[in-house]
């Protein structure tokens, strides 16, 4: 049954894939040199500008035809914090899209995991105060509880009249997080940190016997910037109006490198690029390469990807959007529907019997904040690799320690080579058997995967009730 969904042919341009990864990839050493003379990749600043002319400039020196697609946005940037609890300093970070100036005080309310239901099992209570919350699960929660991002966690201390959230790090040893505390990319009207996991466990204890006070003072920027997705294609022969978009987001946060969110990923779609271009590959549809800015700070260059191709109709040529963002060391592939499972399987197996170390398995369901999200809001099916970082790895997400020196250079090229097969196979097939969804269908996809409550936090409920 797998094979019936592949062509005989892809056995043999599997393996060129593979070896000209193995042997020819330039990403490791792209990356390195972007993280040593770039720095970091916020979106709207000067290296962030760098960063996109960087990527383009290589795409280019590919042989690919390369274009810029600007786009102007609202976006954020940090400026000074102060947070002192019971008369002590505590080291902090803002969280993006706090306010542009805020200097406020009042008493503190733990919040626990900082869910829905810790605000209605404490009816009132964070009303007026500023409120404590955990980034993750706490340990001893209820079992099955589904956490929320710290954006949609902000909304709702916004929601039960909180006047600031300080949320702590999962992350042990004193990590600081930053990201975005906004479920809009927008401003939002409390002030929002991230303080130490150690921190934060030690202020819940001393909660449980004695009231604390807290006083933030932070200055922020918020204004238009203007930033440049960089796109590159290649033709299909047989179906060129039919499109599979790659992409990844190039853009980082300021405190780190932003190696591994999403150096890896960005760069693997660059390489990947190259080896299509260095194969001559051209598989039966076009074949687009995406590279994301203003993904950390609320999705912002694939929301005005996703608005530009609404406008001029081209959203009805996208067949899949495959999104790498922090994949790494792939043993699988994942999309949001099993309706292509065994043409997935099919393109796996021919990648297991390369190199056994990809196990092939296969998962499906829907899941948000990350650049595939606007292709997935309209229905699009969207896939990815499923891989694996260590844990001292995803420790420093959105942090000062995600450096280059986090990098796995063969994990990253099996990144890239596991990837590019995917994407050669869904462009080739004889076959799609996934389709757009409508929106009844999209709707239900979406209550099924347990996303009404965080789309309805973050306003992209569009469905009444």
């Amino acid at each position: 049954m797998l094979y019936s969904q592949s062509r005989p042919e892809w056995d043999a341009i599997f393996k060129s894939i593979d070896a000209e990864v193995q042997q020819h990839s330039t990403a490791y050493g792209n990356l390195q040199e972007a993280t040593e003379d770039i720095g970091h990749r916020l979106t709207g600043s000067a290296q962030g500008a760098k960063a996109e002319t960087y990527a383009y400039e290589l795409l280019k020196s590919y042989g690919l035809d390369v274009r810029y697609a600007p786009f102007e946005a609202e976006s954020w940037s940090r400026g000074t914090l102060s947070v002192v609890i019971n008369n002590k300093k505590y080291e902090s970070v803002s969280l993006a899209h706090s306010p542009v100036k805020a200097n406020i005080s009042g008493s503190i309310a733990d919040m626990g995991n900082g869910l829905e239901e810790d605000y209605l099992d404490n009816p009132g209570a964070a009303k007026g105060k500023i409120v404590l919350a955990s980034l993750g699960i706490l340990p001893g929660s209820q079992s099955g509880l589904r956490n929320l991002h710290r954006s949609e966690k902000t909304a709702l201390a916004i929601r039960y009249g909180a006047k600031a959230i300080i949320l702590f790090n999962a992350a042990p040893n004193g990590i600081l997080l930053t990201g975005t505390a906004s479920v809009t990319g927008k401003l939002i009207s409390i002030p929002a940190i991230c303080i130490g996991n150690e921190d934060g466990m030690r202020l819940k204890k001393q909660l449980k016997t004695a009231p604390a006070t807290a006083s933030i003072a932070m200055t922020n920027f918020s204004g238009k910037i203007k930033a440049r997705n960089i796109i590159a294609g290649i033709p299909g022969k047989i179906k060129p109006a039919e499109k599979i978009v790659i992409g990844g987001h190039l853009d980082s946060w300021d405190l780190a490198t932003g190696a591994i969110d999403n150096g890896i990923g960005s760069f693997s779609v660059i390489d990947i690029a190259r080896t299509f271009k260095a194969l001559n590959l051209q598989p039966q549809r076009t074949v687009e390469f995406v590279l994301f800015m203003g993904e950390e700070q609320g999705l912002l260059g694939s929301k005005a990807y996703m608005k530009k191709s609404l406008h001029d109709g081209t959203v009805a040529n996208i067949k899949y959007m495959l999104n790498l963002d922090m994949s790494n060391n792939p043993k699988g592939y994942s999309a949001t529907t099993d309706e292509d499972k065994a043409l997935f399987q099919a393109i796996g197996s021919i990648a297991n019997r390369i190199d056994t170390s990809f196990s092939n398995t296969f998962r499906s369901g829907f899941g948000l904040h990350s650049d595939h999200q606007p292709f997935m809001l309209q229905g699009i099916p969207a896939g990815s690799v499923s891989g694996s970082l260590s844990r001292e790895v995803l420790n420093c997400y959105h942090a000062d320690c995600d450096v280059f020196s986090l990098v796995n250079e063969q994990e990253l090229k099996n990144t890239i080579r596991f990837s590019a097969m995917l994407l050669y196979g869904l462009a080739d097939a004889p076959e799609l058997q996934a389709k757009r969804l409508n929106d009844d269908e999209l709707k239900a996809a979406l209550l099924q995967s347990n996303l009404k409550v965080a789309l309805k936090i973050s306003g992209e409920w569009r469905w009444k009730d």
